[in-house]
């Protein structure tokens, strides 16, 4: 434990202004995400903006790409929310097993194409991690598209074996953040598991039929 706060506070001491302007948006895009306000997606942008070049200084290009990723999403998220937010949303839901194989398709076959793209199309020392952060990554944000409860074990995977990539990385920061997502995601799961129950009285009530899940 000690070497570990040790790595911390020798890699706080040397971290760059640009490093701390990422996360100062990246948490105000969880606060505002939380808080369901629409400035969360400007946030994003400039975190994410951000990270892309830093992540790709340090040759974490898988994550970069993901972080590519993060922007095109902001975009199109802002202006959905813009167009759509006097609609109710998409119930939560648990994933079917044809969900599943999806997403088990995404985690390894993603981690397997960003591997090979990184060993042999890259100079990354860490392929392999950083081929599966995001591939995990990746799989969890499909679910979340979808609505699924399961989106959040998929991102919290990723965020487990992103925090010591990080930090080997010299990212403290992100690293920080990081363990912040993960205690977020935590809340999240069983937010939406609570948010599932909830619907499903209600629909025994009203006396419909309930959706069929094949999980």
């Amino acid at each position: 434990m000690q070497y570990w706060i040790d790595l911390f506070i020798s890699q706080f001491k040397e971290t760059t202004w640009l490093q701390w302007v990422a996360v100062v948006f990246g948490v105000a895009e969880v606060l505002l995400a939380r808080a369901n306000k629409i400035w969360l997606y400007p946030a994003g942008l400039v975190a994410t903006t951000i990270s892309v070049y830093l992540l790709v200084d340090v040759q974490l290009f898988a994550e970069a790409l993901l972080n590519v990723y993060y922007i095109v999403m902001s975009v199109y998220g802002w202006i959905y929310w813009v167009r759509k937010r006097d609609q109710p949303p998409v119930p939560v839901s648990y994933s079917t097993r044809n969900e599943w194989s999806t997403t088990l398709a995404i985690v390894f076959g993603g981690w397997l194409v960003l591997y090979l793209a990184l060993k042999h199309f890259t100079p990354s020392t860490v392929p392999v991690w950083d081929a599966w952060v995001s591939s995990t990554a990746w799989a969890g944000m499909w679910l979340l598209a979808r609505r699924k409860i399961e989106n959040w074990i998929l991102l919290n995977i990723s965020n487990l074996f992103a925090v010591p990539l990080l930090f080997h990385k010299q990212l403290p920061l992100f690293a920080l953040l990081t363990i912040i997502l993960f205690v977020v995601a935590i809340f999240g799961y069983f937010d939406w598991k609570r948010s599932e129950r909830e619907t499903g009285i209600k629909i025994q009530e009203s006396g419909q039929e309930p959706e069929t899940s094949l999980l």
